[in-house]
């Protein structure tokens, strides 16, 4: 499943493609995928006007001139692909990217009046597009669990900190995986931000101390922009709007580098399993 800056990627490449292109037809081929009322597509989605192009978390969000948003969630193998007068793949790169389109793994084709397409592709359809009217969207089960947005302005350590809190006999890793606590946050940034910040990921959250809090913060927040800046994680699950892979991992710090060096004190780094997931840290600057 893409994080936050994979997603953001997406949403940036997508917001210089469609905005104020009109649609002229949408077609699916599993309700799963598109699960909308003839109705509704043909009153508040055909003739629509793209206004905007969001996300929250992980989730993407289409505004329309009809007061409607498409919400996509790509899941594990979505992919979204523009064809128009150049062509734009994001998602998992399976050949859908740069093959003919519709194939087997399109659930929704989107059409523009200039001719141009849209193409939603899931291999194993456990991602989704909905159509919703605007104001509804925040009340989506999704949207209301989710926790902030940690590159906001307006989100501060203290805020930070006192989410984590909530938590106290619950591991920082497991922690910073739950989506309710703060949006975004996966597997590789949360190794990344774990050891810039020195902290071993099993420890408890009541643990964690106001200075190891606000490293913990700013590491997050400089981890995921560097992400963004870099086009996302090239661990070959997503790749950004321009059909690029993203080039974070160039610049992982001990994100599958177990093996390696540590590139702040030169011990070796070490894999195993935290939080139910693959955990990569360093045994000397992240101590438990």
């Amino acid at each position: 499943m893409p994080e936050l800056p994979e997603v953001e990627t997406v949403r940036a490449g997508l917001h210089k493609l469609i905005i104020g292109r009109l649609i002229k037809s949408a077609d699916s081929d599993n309700p799963k995928s598109f699960p909308n009322s003839l109705i509704d597509v043909r009153e508040f989605l055909i003739g629509a006007k793209v206004k905007d192009v969001r996300r929250r978390a992980k989730v993407l969000m289409i505004d329309l001139s009809t007061d409607y948003t498409l919400v996509i969630h790509l899941k594990m193998t979505g992919q979204l692909v523009f064809v128009g007068e150049e062509r734009f793949g994001a998602g998992h790169p399976s050949e859908s990217l740069i093959g003919k389109l519709p194939d087997k793994s399109t659930r929704v084709t989107i059409v523009f009046q200039d001719g141009s397409r849209l193409f939603f592709n899931d291999q194993r359809k456990f991602g989704w597009m909905r159509l919703l009217p605007t104001l509804e969207v925040p009340n989506i089960d999704f949207m209301k669990k989710v926790g902030p947005e940690p590159l906001e302005a307006d989100f501060t350590v203290g805020e930070f900190t006192e989410r984590f809190s909530r938590r106290p006999g619950t591991s920082i890793k497991a922690a910073l995986l739950d989506q309710s606590v703060i949006a975004g946050v996966g597997n590789i940034y949360a190794d990344e931000s774990l050891w810039g910040a020195k902290i071993h990921p099993q420890r408890l959250v009541k643990s964690i101390t106001p200075a190891e809090f606000q490293a913990l913060y700013d590491d997050v927040r400089a981890v995921m922009n560097l992400a963004i800046a870099k086009g996302g994680s090239s661990n070959q699950t997503y790749i950004n709007a321009s059909g690029e892979k993203g080039h974070y991992m160039d610049f992982a710090r001990v994100f599958r580098r177990e093996g390696k060096e540590c590139p702040r004190c030169g011990t070796i780094i070490i894999k195993f399993k935290a939080a139910g997931r693959g955990t990569h840290i360093c045994p000397n600057c992240q101590k438990l």
